[in-house]
Order: C-alpha cells, then sequence, then structure tokens
C-alpha cells in the first residue's frame, strides 16, 4: 500500500469522535460477520477503537482501512482465543425463531453448527489466509480489493484463497464423516 502522507495522534483533537462516527458501522458488521456474535462483534469493535485513544496514530489517508483490518483481525483473534470454549450465543434462539418458515428444528440446528464450524475452521487457518478468506467471502470484497487492502498481488490472493478453500473443504469432508 502506499505510504500515507502524515499521520495524527488521535487522542489530541477530535479526530477519534470522527473516526468514530465515519467508520464504528462498518467495523462492528465486519467483526460481526466473523464471530456471528453481535456481543462479540461490539467488543471488537470497542477494543479497535480504545486502541486509537490509547495513544494509537492512524494514517489520515488510510484510516478506513486501518480500521476494517483491526476488526477483521480482532474478530479472528476472539475467535482464535475462544477455540476451546462452547459457550453457545445467546442470539442463537432468536435465529430458531426467525427460521423460514417449513425449516424443521432438525435443519436449523445443522444450519447453525455448520456456521459455528465455518467461524472456527477459518480461525484456525493461518492469520494472512484467514483474513484474506474473511474480506473475500464474509466481506465480499474482490480479489484486487483484498490485494489493496492487504498490499500484496492478486495472484498471491487468489493461491491463498484456493488453498484456503481447499484445507476448509478438507476438514469439513472429515467433519462430515465423525473424523474430527
Amino acid at each position: 500500500m502506499a505510504a500515507a502522507s502524515a499521520t495524527l495522534p488521535i487522542a489530541e483533537s477530535g479526530e477519534l469522535s470522527r473516526l468514530f462516527g465515519e467508520h464504528h458501522r462498518r467495523v462492528l458488521l465486519a467483526a460481526y460477520r466473523i464471530t456471528g456474535s453481535m456481543a462479540d462483534a461490539e467488543d471488537v469493535a470497542q477494543a479497535v477503537f480504545l486502541r486509537l485513544a490509547n495513544g494509537g496514530d492512524v494514517a489520515m489517508k488510510n484510516a478506513g482501512s486501518y480500521l476494517y483490518r483491526a476488526a477483521v483481525n480482532g474478530a479472528l483473534d476472539l475467535l482464535r482465543r475462544r477455540k476451546a470454549a462452547a459457550a453457545e450465543p445467546l442470539d442463537a434462539a432468536a435465529h430458531v425463531a426467525s427460521a423460514v418458515p417449513g425449516s424443521s428444528p432438525e435443519e436449523v440446528a445443522s444450519q447453525h453448527q455448520l456456521g459455528r464450524w465455518l467461524r472456527q475452521a477459518i480461525a484456525d487457518l493461518p492469520p494472512r489466509a484467514a483474513q484474506m478468506f474473511a474480506l473475500r467471502y464474509l466481506e465480499e470484497l474482490g480479489n484486487r480489493e483484498i490485494a489493496v487492502l492487504m498490499g500484496t498481488s492478486q495472484a498471491v490472493v487468489a493461491v491463498t484463497l484456493y488453498q484456503a478453500r481447499s484445507k476448509l473443504k478438507k476438514q469439513l469432508g472429515e467433519m462430515k464423516r465423525g473424523i474430527r
């Protein structure tokens, strides 16, 4: 990525408020799509902005990209830290209640389990691959956008995504056969 022209200490002005107002929703939604929990997403967003308030400098030209990547990384880190925990999010009951009419409870539970498995499998990928996968398939960015955001080439993004998908497909097959 291109180097930023100037940095500004965030805590020295109303800059934190401005950045929060402009980018909070995007940061929150990025974290939510990865964690699957609004409470976790709010924690991630709060941590991202708290780091800025505690002396973080951000290149003003790239503030949006920085905050977005920080949200993706924070959400993936949270999933990794909770790998061993099997806590059921409170919004699971709401998910069941709002299921498509005609869906059986087994289908809803299976979809919910698959979502939990996928979030954990993404967290198990190498960090850079997990970031790229989340940006491509959860945030729906194109390979070119990911390459620019992560400071790499489209070819590297394509190869990394191919390898990540292959690993996830293999894990899904093992899960279906009861190996994992």
